[in-house]
């Protein structure tokens, strides 16, 4: 795992992998893993310049160092920085599991193909994320600018920091009201930390959670390869 972007969210991919292990096989068995956390500081101080190719150079040593570890799957625990994705693979000789890839087969297989998506705006407004969903068949729809504002601004103020409030679920639950009425089926919650906050008694249409979606996969894949 590497993670760290925010570390609010790299404890519930940390949490939700033992627990899912522990469903699977039962008894005191939990997750074999590794995790790698950075201090996204330096990471988020990269985003707002747009010196994209520093940061992923930077996650890219992260996740050599996972492999050197030990490490047969990686997991980036963040949806933003898949954005340097196919740098950070290119430097590693184990497979990345691209957390656009986990979610999209998820909304697959829940028969739906129009969605719309919640994240930092980078994600809502970037090629790198709404391309890869769109590669899976799926139309993505994406909130208005002042939404978008909104949810970007709740997510680096006050989730990453570990503020939860009532106002900004009710918040996002109006913005995810007007994607429903603007014709999404399912929303992808595609910020990891946006599971802190709604979840889907806050959506009148199905939510699909990245984080849980992203840690399913790997355990899936994990435990299919005898490495859990």
């Amino acid at each position: 795992m590497l993670g760290g972007m925010s570390w609010e969210s790299s404890a519930e991919y940390y949490r939700l992998a033992n627990e899912l292990v522990r469903e699977r096989l039962g008894g005191l068995h939990s997750a074999r893993c590794l995790l790698y956390s950075v201090d996204f500081a330096a990471i988020e101080h990269l985003q707002a310049a747009g010196r994209w190719d520093d940061a992923g150079a930077l996650l890219a040593t992260a996740a050599g160092r996972l492999e050197a570890a030990g490490a047969d799957l990686l997991v980036l625990c963040t949806n933003t920085m898949h954005k340097v994705a196919d740098q950070i693979a290119g430097a590693v000789r184990i497979p990345l599991l691209h957390i656009a890839d986990a979610t999209a087969g998820a909304v697959r297989a829940a028969g739906l193909d129009t969605v719309g998506l919640l994240g930092t705006a980078f994600t809502m407004e970037q090629e790198f994320y709404t391309g890869r969903l769109a590669s899976h068949g799926l139309t993505v729809l994406v909130p208005e600018a002042a939404d978008r504002a909104l949810v970007h601004a709740v997510i680096y103020d006050e989730l990453c920091r570990g503020i939860v409030t009532a106002s900004s679920r009710a918040a996002y639950t109006e913005v995810i009201g007007r994607l429903a009425a603007a014709g999404a089926q399912g929303v992808i919650l595609g910020c990891t930390e946006i599971e802190l906050l709604v979840g889907p008694e806050d959506s009148p249409v199905p939510v699909f959670p990245t984080t849980r979606l992203h840690v399913e996969a790997a355990v899936n894949r994990a435990l299919a390869a005898g490495s859990a």
